[in-house]
């Protein structure tokens, strides 16, 4: 006991320490003969710690509170928090304690009343444990400041690269898994799956330099730089091809007229209208000339015969009359 030393070195006189005599006691009663006969190697009747404070079944610590969170009394309000008792005003599975609250133990209780009891308790209990569950979820993967919008910049902060946009959306997809996994084994298994990513990148590299007789790291700079030559090259040499594609595609576009004569005096809208009417640029004109000359002498008050020719039809009559009037050559009541 504390202070025996002491009393015992004191009895002894000044010729011994509380030291001394300390391990005088231990090598000569203990560790000696009078210890090896009276203290056994394994103690009988051992108590058993059947409560399994490894995180089992019946482990006290599944239901162990957790610390207080660290928010604000504002905040405690909106969420309905009580930071004493680390509870909400609502909580998972809130009439839970309506299976338990009627129970009572009776005398007269027979068997069955009584295994039907302990089955309500036992009820009771995992929804008490399912409970905290889903608290240890919360608290682990920070659901309360990430509710307050709290923990984006820490978030921020504690992010070692850039997340893109498909990882993004395969955490969305893969959030039911939080409930099995912690957050540091599920931000563990994306950076894995991120560096295994990396590593099939960098092998298909390699293997495309082997394919190109490089075997060297040295030599791979220079075959990099001459690959980005090539393909700015080709790049512009595309963009030139496009341009002059664009440019030829217009004219070719009247291709079955531009040789034909006449077709210099066209506009581009009677250049499409004769492409479209297959209608030779010539005929066009003579088409044009008489429709706005009859025109102009029916507003002019002179009487004149249509003198069309016998080439146009009603159809191309009516397209090239609709887009003179369009156009504002003759009027509407003319047309």
């Amino acid at each position: 006991p504390p202070g025996c030393p002491e009393d015992m070195a004191a009895h002894v006189g000044a010729s011994r320490t509380p030291q001394e005599v300390m391990e005088h006691y231990v090598s000569m009663y203990i560790h000696g003969n009078l210890g090896k006969a009276c203290i056994p190697d394994s103690i009988p009747n051992r108590v058993t710690d059947h409560t399994c404070p490894s995180g089992g079944p019946l482990s006290p610590s599944l239901t162990t509170p957790l610390p207080p969170l660290d928010i604000s009394v504002a905040e405690q309000q909106q969420l309905g928090y009580m930071p004493l008792r680390d509870d909400y005003e609502i909580e998972y599975d809130q009439d839970a304690e309506t299976l338990i609250s009627g129970l009572s133990v009776n005398y007269d209780d027979d068997d069955v009343e009584i295994e039907l009891k302990r089955a309500h308790v036992d009820m009771y209990v995992r929804k008490l444990k399912e409970r905290q569950r889903r608290k240890n979820i919360a608290r682990d993967y920070n659901l309360v400041p990430a509710f307050l919008g709290k923990d984006k910049r820490e978030k921020e902060k504690a992010l070692k690269r850039k997340i893109t946009k498909e990882e993004k959306e395969l955490r969305l997809k893969l959030r039911p898994l939080y409930q099995f996994m912690s957050c540091k084994e599920f931000d563990d298994l994306f950076e894995n799956m991120h560096k295994e990513k990396m590593l099939r990148a960098k092998i298909r590299e390699l293997q495309r330099y082997r394919r190109n007789g490089i075997t060297k790291m040295e030599e791979s700079a220079e075959y990099e730089a001459a690959r980005h030559k090539r393909e700015r090259r080709k790049e512009n040499k595309n963009m030139a091809g496009s341009k002059r594609g664009k440019e030829e595609g217009r004219d070719g576009e009247f291709a079955a007229i531009e040789n034909l004569p006449g077709f210099e005096l066209l506009s581009d809208r009677e250049k499409v209208l004769c492409s479209s009417l297959n209608l030779s640029p010539a005929r066009y004109v003579t088409v044009k000339t008489i429709i706005i000359k009859d025109h102009l002498q029916k507003r002019q008050g002179i009487p004149s015969k249509s003198r069309l020719p016998s080439y146009l039809d009603k159809v191309l009559k009516k397209r090239i009359l609709n887009f003179l009037t369009e156009s504002g050559w003759i009027s509407r009541d003319a047309s």
